[in-house]
């Protein structure tokens, strides 16, 4: 029998309700329990592919091609459950499905309404795709009070009773501020949060409450007596000094009983989070540090990188090493001397991105990190910008570019208009839309024997989520090989390249893909492992 817990969230935004599914996800997991994650996210776009990083933070892609929230990335790292299309939707996708419906004439006739149509598309969505999942924990973004959440919490509301309290439970995160001027704690915006869930028809069965300090008994019975609820089910959210330590500090505060309480099932067993607690220790305890210069566009967001940053904590995990990150917009190499900013690093990592602005100063990260054997890692957008430093300055090729930026006399990187996904050939001209129309998901890769990432993988083939429109001209490959560089991994059909290295480099290799999607704590990209483990190597050096 599969259940259903609705995760909602209260007073603020960025309180942590993916972190906090994700973790409650990990836990009944260690309690034998299968599980599913899935995010509701309210906004009108179908998918948050054509949005700007500075809106929305990181666009996290699966392995069958679906663009959705970076909170997906959370569910994959704790819980280890490959996230699909059928886990993410939005408004837009709910309400493009309704009306291609009436467009179809499927309500015959009927006049189409947010109740019960869009409300039954809702729900026909959280229940769709399940193979027997012990729990399905589906995260409702947003703010409760937001006009544009009311539709999904009018859905869950009515699933909640067609369900029945033994197959469904409604959990809510809320903030409990400090207030330094009075020295004291505050609990009315939870009150009122849950009072605003109470008056849509919700009543919350667990109340997780952020707080930065430990949460004093009596007011955790006041919020228990003015919220209706139990007060073994308010549960403090500390702040933690890493996320990995969540899962741990969540069972310690009594969630995952809590959980298995409300669904009368047995939750007095010992629970064994060592691998969880062996990985906090490695975080806190490190034996040295290392620091990776991040040259991208959107530094000023972390988010937008966030499936990066946690996969580079995890090669620092594997090498038991602190990730110093330091986050530098490639715009400024346009103007100042590169070996201002990057003397002093042990290895630079080039991130993806779109357009052309910040792209010469990439191409200057590349250039020092190749002619002072600095550790460089160029993922999607990176390796393009290492080809066209290696076209330029080393085979002479005189304004090579990408057609990306517009006509260039020598494109090495242009719009890929064709590629094979299983058995259909797919394809694209520059008047397709940009929604949806990049090379998008999981894909094959053929190493070559010998090279460096052949050494790393430890295979001869991989697999590895793409998301792009332009690839590396294949044209070129025998003038760039000539550089020294070297084209390592390949399409299947030799046709489009996947991964290029420097062999005399200590540690040069660019990538087509994004290998920070699948990288897991217990579980570190081995790229990411060997990136981070050279750049201890050049600690040593500097």
């Amino acid at each position: 029998m599969t259940r259903f817990i609705f995760i909602t969230g209260g007073v603020v935004s960025s309180l942590g309700k993916g972190l906090c599914s994700a973790s409650l996800g990990a836990l009944l997991q260690a309690r034998g329990y299968t599980v599913r994650l899935r995010k509701l996210d309210p906004y009108l776009n179908v998918d948050p592919g054509t949005m700007s990083p500075y809106q929305h933070g990181e666009v996290y892609v699966t392995d069958d091609g679906a663009e959705t929230d970076l909170d997906l990335g959370h569910y994959e790292r704790y819980t280890g459950v490959a996230s699909r299309f059928t886990d993410s939707v939005t408004t837009g996708r709910i309400y493009s499905n309704v009306i291609a419906k009436e467009r179809r004439g499927d309500y015959l006739g009927g006049t189409v309404q947010v109740i019960p149509h869009v409300t039954d598309a809702i729900k026909e969505f959280i229940q769709a795709d399940i193979s027997g999942e012990d729990f399905i924990l589906c995260e409702i973004g947003g703010t409760v009070g937001d006009i544009e959440s009311l539709p999904f919490l009018e859905a869950i509301r009515q699933l909640g009773n067609e369900l029945g309290p033994e197959r469904s439970m409604f959990m809510h995160l809320t903030l409990v501020p400090y207030i330094s001027a009075a020295g004291e704690l505050k609990t009315k915006p939870t009150q009122h949060s849950v009072k605003e869930l109470l008056g849509l028809g919700i009543q919350p069965d667990v109340l997780m409450c952020r707080i930065d300090r430990p949460l004093p008994a009596s007011d955790r019975r006041k919020i228990a007596l003015f919220c209706n609820v139990r007060e073994e089910a308010v549960i403090p959210a500390m702040d933690v000094d890493t996320i990995y330590q969540v899962p741990v500090s969540y069972h310690e505060q009594g969630l995952d009983a809590q959980v298995l309480r409300h669904f009368k099932l047995p939750f007095d067993q010992v629970l064994d989070l060592s691998r969880w607690r062996e990985i906090v220790e490695r975080v806190r305890k490190p034996e040295g540090e290392v620091t990776i210069a991040i040259v991208g566009k959107y530094v000023q967001l972390k988010d937008a990188y966030k499936s990066l940053s946690e996969a580079l904590e995890h090669g620092g995990i594997a090498n038991n090493v602190h990730v110093n990150l330091d986050w530098i917009d490639s715009e400024i190499f346009e103007r100042e001397d590169v070996v201002l900013h990057l003397e002093h690093v042990h290895g630079i990592l080039v991130p993806g991105g779109f357009g052309e602005r910040g792209a010469e100063g990439k191409i200057k990260a590349a250039q020092f990190a190749r002619e002072r054997n600095v550790p460089y890692f160029g993922i999607c957008f990176g390796m393009q910008m290492a080809v066209i430093e290696a076209a330029r300055n080393i085979a002479g090729l005189k304004g090579a570019s990408t057609t990306e930026f517009g006509d260039t006399p020598h494109p090495v990187v242009g719009l890929m208009t064709e590629w094979v996904r299983g058995n259909e050939v797919q394809r694209r001209t520059q008047t397709s839309d940009k929604g949806g129309t990049m090379r998008l998901g999981s894909y094959p890769c053929v190493l070559t024997p010998g090279s460096r990432v052949s050494e790393i993988y430890g295979a001869p083939s991989i697999n590895e989520r793409h998301r792009h429109r332009y690839e590396v001209n294949i044209n070129y490959k025998d003038r760039l090989e000539k550089t020294g560089m070297k084209f390592c991994g390949m399409s299947p059909d030799g046709v489009l390249p996947e991964m290029v290295e420097y062999p005399n480099h200590p540690w040069f290799i660019g990538v087509q893909f994004h290998p920070e999607l699948k990288s897991k704590p217990f579980e570190p990209h081995p790229l990411f492992t060997s990136f981070i483990e050279a750049a201890v190597a050049q600690s040593r050096l500097v």
